[in-house]
Formats: C-alpha cells, sequence, structure tokens
C-alpha cells in the first residue's frame, strides 16, 4: 500500500481530510464558535455593567420560579435550575435562549394539527375497550388514557410476530417489501450504507419501477456521519421520494435536540414493522462494532398496523404543504390476511412526542410496573432514570415483583454505561436484579410483565427517550408475541453475568466517581 510522506496511506489520509473538511466538522466547529460567543458576550456584561449584573440576577431568580413552575419532569428542571444558579447570568440567557425557539413551537403546532387531520382513523372502537375492560380493568385503564391523551386507539384482529435478533427480522423484512403491491413507507433513526441498507434499496427501486409508492425519512444526524447531505436528492433520482427529519444545521438551536428517534415500515396497510433496529449492519451483526449486537423487533399484521401508518403521515406532512389523501393509504377492502394468523389478544401501537408534554413511554413503563403481579423483565441499552421511574422499579421489587433488567456488557457509549452503573447500588439494594450480556451490546428495548403483556418498540429507559425524542412502540396483552418475548428475555439471560452488591463497590473508584458527576447532566443526555 502506498505511503504519503508521514507515512499515512493514501486510504487513512483521505479518510482524514473528508473528516478535516467534511460537513460534520464544520457544523460542529460552528456551533462552538455560535457558543462562545454567547458566553463571551454575557460574561463582558457581568464584568463590565454592575446595574446590568444586577438586572440579570434578577432575571436568573424569574427563570427558576417559572421552570419550578412548569409541566416538567422536576429531574429535568434540576438539571436546568442548578446551571441558572451558578451561573446568573448565561445560564438564564441560555435557558431563555432555548425556550424561545420559534421553530420549535412551530413544529409542535403543526403536529397538533396534523393529529386532528388523522384523528378519524385512530378512533377507539368502544366494543373493543369493552371486551378489554372484562379480562383486565388495568388494562383498560391504560388503553382509556392512551386514547383521550396520547392519540392511539387499541386494537384486536391482529396478529404479531417477535424476532430476538435484526438477523432475524432483516430476512423477513426484506420478503414482505418484496410483495408491496402499493406503497412502502419506511421511517428510520440511522439508515448507512451497507449490506442491509444496500439490499433494501434494490427492492425498493426495483417497486417503484412497478408502480409501488416509496417514501422514506431517516433523521438529519445520519448527514453528519452515515449520509451524505444530499442523500435524498439521490434517492428521487429513482423515484423514491424521500427527505430528512430536521436536517443538522450550523446553527445553536434547541430545535435540533428533539430527534425522530423511531424506527417504521409500513407496507400497504396491512403489515408494519418496529422495535430497535435500524439500517445499518451493525443491527444484524453483519459488522461487529462493540461484541455481539442483540436487539428485537416485531411484525404485526392486521388493524393496529393503522396506527404506525398515521404515526408515519403525521411525521412526514410536518414540512408538507399539500393536504394529505391518507383514505388512499388504508387497507384495500378486498384484502385477505393469511388465514393461519393467529390474531387473538390485544395490540395498541404508539407515538411519543417531545413537543406536546405528555410522557407517554413512561407512562406505559410505569403502568407495567405499578400493575405487574409477579415479574417484569427488561432489555435497555441505556439506564438514565429520573426519581420517577426509580421509585416505579424500587417498589415493584420491594412488593415482591421479580424485577429484572438487562443490560449491555459491552457498552457503546461510556459516558452512558458509567451513568447507568451509578443507579445500580440503589436499585439492587430494594431487590432489582441487574444483568449484564457478556457477549456484547444489548440495543433491544423491551418490557414483558406476568406472562400478560409487553412492549417492543424504540423507548430507551433514558431522558433522551421519555422526554426529547419522538419514539415509538407497540403494547401487547394476550397476544401470543408476549409469550415470544418472554422466552427470548430467559435465552437470554443465560448469556449473562449477575451484578451484585459487592461488584459495585469493587468497581473502580474513578469511573463510580465518574458516574456520580455524570448524574449532575443526566436530563441532558
Amino acid at each position: 500500500m502506498k505511503k504519503t510522506c508521514h507515512g499515512i496511506s493514501k486510504q487513512k489520509w483521505g479518510k482524514l481530510t473528508r473528516v478535516i473538511f467534511g460537513r460534520t466538522t464544520f457544523v460542529v466547529i460552528s456551533i462552538l464558535l455560535q457558543l462562545i460567543v454567547l458566553m463571551a458576550a454575557f460574561y463582558w456584561l457581568s464584568d463590565h455593567v454592575f446595574f446590568l449584573y444586577g438586572g440579570f440576577t434578577l432575571i436568573s431568580a424569574t427563570v427558576v420560579i417559572y421552570i419550578l413552575n412548569t409541566r416538567q419532569n422536576p429531574s429535568y428542571q434540576m438539571a436546568w435550575i442548578i446551571p441558572v444558579l451558578v451561573f446568573p447570568v448565561f445560564g438564564a440567557m441560555f435557558y431563555l435562549f432555548v425556550e424561545l425557539q420559534m421553530e420549535t413551537k412551530l413544529i409542535a403546532r403543526r403536529l397538533e394539527g396534523l393529529s386532528e387531520e388523522t384523528k378519524p382513523y385512530l378512533e377507539q372502537n368502544n366494543g373493543v375497550l369493552k371486551r378489554l375492560s372484562m379480562v383486565s380493568r388495568g388494562s383498560a385503564h391504560l388503553a382509556y388514557y392512551m386514547t383521550h391523551f396520547g392519540g392511539f386507539p387499541i386494537w384486536e384482529h391482529t396478529a404479531a410476530e417477535y424476532f430476538p435478533l435484526g438477523d432475524a427480522m432483516f430476512p423477513r423484512l426484506l420478503e414482505e417489501l418484496r410483495q408491496a403491491r402499493h406503497y412502502i413507507f419506511m421511517e428510520y433513526f440511522i439508515i448507512e450504507r451497507g449490506e442491509m441498507w444496500n439490499t433494501i434499496l434494490e427492492i425498493l427501486k426495483r417497486k417503484v419501477a412497478e408502480g409501488v409508492e416509496v417514501r422514506v425519512m431517516y433523521d438529519g444526524m445520519c448527514s453528519l456521519s452515515q449520509l451524505p447531505y444530499g442523500y435524498p436528492k439521490e434517492l428521487q433520482k429513482s423515484g423514491i421520494q424521500c427527505k430528512m427529519f430536521s436536517p443538522v444545521r450550523p446553527a445553536l438551536s434547541s430545535y435540533q435536540n428533539n430527534r425522530d428517534h423511531r424506527k417504521i415500515t409500513v407496507i400497504d396497510g396491512h403489515t408494519a414493522f418496529t422495535g430497535g433496529v435500524n439500517l445499518a449492519d451493525e443491527y444484524i451483526n453483519r459488522r461487529e462494532r462493540f461484541g455481539h449486537w442483540k436487539d428485537t423487533a416485531i411484525m404485526l399484521k392486521g388493524d393496529a398496523v393503522t396506527s404506525f401508518l398515521m404515526m408515519f403521515l403525521q411525521m412526514w406532512n410536518i414540512t408538507e404543504r399539500e393536504p394529505e389523501q391518507y383514505e388512499r393509504y388504508l387497507l384495500k377492502p378486498d384484502y385477505r390476511y393469511p388465514e393461519n394468523l393467529d390474531m387473538r389478544g390485544f395490540v395498541m401501537p404508539y407515538g411519543d412526542s417531545p413537543l406536546d408534554n405528555e410522557t407517554v413511554g413512561q407512562h406505559v413503563y410505569m403502568d407495567i410496573l405499578n400493575e405487574a403481579r409477579y415479574y417484569v423483565h427488561i432489555m435497555t441499552p441505556y439506564l438514565i432514570l429520573d426519581s420517577d421511574m426509580i421509585t416505579a422499579l424500587t417498589f415493584a421489587a420491594k412488593r415482591g415483583v421479580e424485577t429484572v433488567i438487562i443490560m449491555p456488557h459491552i457498552p457503546d457509549k461510556i459516558y452512558a454505561y458509567l451513568l447507568a452503573r451509578s443507579y445500580y447500588e440503589e436499585l439492587l439494594a430494594a431487590g432489582v436484579k441487574i444483568y449484564e450480556y457478556t457477549p456484547g451490546f444489548v440495543h433491544a428495548k423491551s418490557f414483558v410483565s406476568d406472562d400478560e403483556k409487553a412492549v417492543v418498540g424504540s423507548i430507551n429507559l433514558d431522558y433522551r427517550s421519555l422526554h426529547l425524542h419522538f419514539e415509538c412502540a407497540v403494547y401487547l396483552y394476550r397476544n401470543m408475541a408476549v409469550h415470544q418475548v418472554e422466552r427470548d428475555f430467559q435465552d437470554t439471560l443465560k448469556q449473562c453475568q449477575m451484578i451484585t452488591a459487592e461488584s459495585c463497590r469493587t468497581y473502580p473508584l474513578v469511573k463510580r466517581l465518574a458516574g456520580k458527576v455524570l448524574r449532575l447532566f443526566a436530563p441532558l443526555m
């Protein structure tokens, strides 16, 4: 291999120059410069104009009172109050800067309007709710909450197939994509070129040539590392409608803090996929990053697919101005499901938005913990908890419910892992059992309880998923897939090591201290 004069291969030199002169570096430097200018301006005012500094101190006090009276999680409030009090000028002004972002407010207003547009297609069938209440008042109460405050009903006549690995989901996804006749809608946090995406893309191009409508949307963070900024235009040349959600711009803005973390595929109104699996090779173990990648997904066939269809169309139409023809994408009346599908039980897909002041994802998780009688088994890649979630987990364990969490043993983000470990001792002391998946990284996000209910989706047990990101999941009650989720949990547990109080005490002191310090910033992570 040829070398440069400094002994660096041309290939590595090319990668280095792309990093140095690429868009990611430009965006990061631009944001840092804006932050430095803001800090410098605030500190100059505080040092040189005494009466202005006094005014800013008054503003800081007002801001603290305002924060305390907002409808926000107490831990999230504290994460803002500390910098406001410690840095009375910069902290207060930065908070005001974040809160007064018009772009975020416009998106929230637009989503509210789109939710009203899709409401007629997401009305709760009272007969379904009545039948659910006859077998479980608790689940019926949750469904009532989701219908009236989350905007998503609970359905019958829906089959679910659970996949314990992305490796198992991938061939089923390809099979369903090949059978599409009318449309394919895909919304993902990450898309990255490789075996997985390239294979999918070839199918999408063939489908477009057959007259199938294809829409693809991915989060704008991909433009920083996974895909070129102009990638949507590249797909549009093949007839694929494509857009980025919230493209990352070189501007300091809170709007860029709310990412689209959803994973959704909808095919012809009768089939939908969701879970933790993004469209990149590590999710199907074609590329090793952090040991073996343990992820999960689920496929729905039936009435409940309508909820995922409307979720996708709501997000897609944020930036559209032409009215959507929703009826066009509903399941065709003449479609017939395979006779061997088991459609017993109840299925409730739901989305969560950071802009509506309703923490749907957290409420569903806490409802499972509070209603559990025998066990709650959890898989999550991150454990960054607020006081409410700590209370729910520990109280479940204290009242005799077997509460078990599987975490990664090989983390993808060291700061997130250190922060997670800072909660271990408190949880263990209450009786929560914690295991780490020794072969590698757990990216699955699942709850299963009492052989009756389960959740599979994109929602992590951290602040970003529960408060800052757009997320989605599916709640299952007495559906056959619940047993598949629990079976997978038990199989995964066999490959885990148990965390004990002793192993927490002997964990390196520096790492323990780092985790405790990071808890100050947990709500912002």
